[in-house]
């Protein structure tokens, strides 16, 4: 019976991916369409219905492209760091609070910031081994950020979890079955979700990928198919994020359509920022995690403690 149970949760995993994989394809091509409409232009139109294939005809140029790397580079870091990359962003995808098959985890929220903190790792790899100066400086400056914004990120979840004391992703729908907790923490709510741009590194600060004074950051070495799986990194990151804040602040996980719907309209609005905003200025990007975000978010922890304390 454990044998069976152990293959079923393998063979759910599997269609999670697969599931995740095309949600990030289509992801690519709703950001298309937007950043078209938005810029007074058509998005993709020509491959398939309304450019309904687009996705799956730019992995297969990416994927059957030239595979190069440079001479002078670290190779088996240099290969080997998007896969890794790819592969911790679709693991975190079993903290998805399925009522069944799947995992479900009393430390889920401690799982999900061990893979991001683990996901630094790949982009400073990613930096490093191509021995380039310009993707060099991409990586630093992405570990910076990301190092800096998970300490506001985390402080901003402890407050949601203060609520309802657990660990637990199934807890929050539990928790907000009447109300839920944007109405209440709607300032912390927004910090997350910049926090969120920052720490996936979109715009308004995608420094990283600084195409005006970095040509493109640390990817920049990168072609066919180590740069798409970057990508899909990338994307398989901002789908999570918003399940996350729809998690956290939008009522749970709930079995409905309506679930998806939250989740699509939180990644809708990745894009729309990206289409609006232009890029923000570095030094200011730090000052608003460590004197903006960093105080703001530690207040709101000692005001939902003293709430929670005098609840008990």
């Amino acid at each position: 019976m454990m044998m069976n149970d152990m293959m079923m949760i393998f063979i759910g995993f599997i269609i999670l991916i697969l599931g995740v994989l095309i949600g990030v394809a289509y992801l690519t091509l709703l950001e298309r369409k937007l950043l078209g409409y938005i810029q007074i232009r058509k998005g993709p139109n020509k491959v398939g219905f309304m450019g309904i294939l687009q996705p799956f005809s730019d992995a297969i140029k990416l994927f059957s492209k030239e595979q190069t790397y440079p001479n002078f580079s670290n190779y088996i870091s240099y290969y080997f760091s998007p896969i890794i990359s790819l592969i911790l962003s679709l693991i975190i995808w079993i903290l998805i609070p399925y009522y069944f098959n799947l995992i479900s985890f009393n430390l889920g929220v401690l799982f999900f910031l061990c893979c991001t903190s683990m996901g630094v790792y790949t982009v400073m790899i990613a930096g490093w081994s191509s021995n380039s100066n310009y993707s060099l400086l991409g990586g630093l400056r992405a570990v910076a950020q990301t190092i800096s914004y998970e300490v506001s990120l985390f402080l901003i979840m402890m407050s949601s979890i203060l609520m309802i004391m657990d660990f637990n992703m199934i807890m929050f729908m539990m928790y907000q079955e009447y109300v839920w907790f944007i109405f209440f923490m709607y300032p912390l709510s927004l910090c997350l979700f910049s926090s969120m741009l920052a720490e996936t590194n979109r715009t308004p600060f995608d420094f990283a990928e600084g195409e005006s004074e970095l040509v493109s950051g640390f990817n920049i070495e990168y072609s066919s198919g180590g740069f798409a799986l970057i990508f899909l990194a990338e994307y398989s990151s901002i789908l999570f994020m918003s399940m996350l804040f729809v998690l956290f602040f939008m009522g749970g996980y709930n079995m409905s359509i309506v679930f998806y719907l939250k989740l699509t309209l939180i990644s809708f609005l990745f894009i729309w920022v990206r289409g609006t905003l232009p890029r923000y200025r570095y030094d200011k990007l730090m000052y608003l995690a460590w004197k903006s975000y960093l105080p703001v978010s530690l207040n709101f922890l000692l005001l939902y403690m003293g709430i929670k304390m005098l609840l008990l």
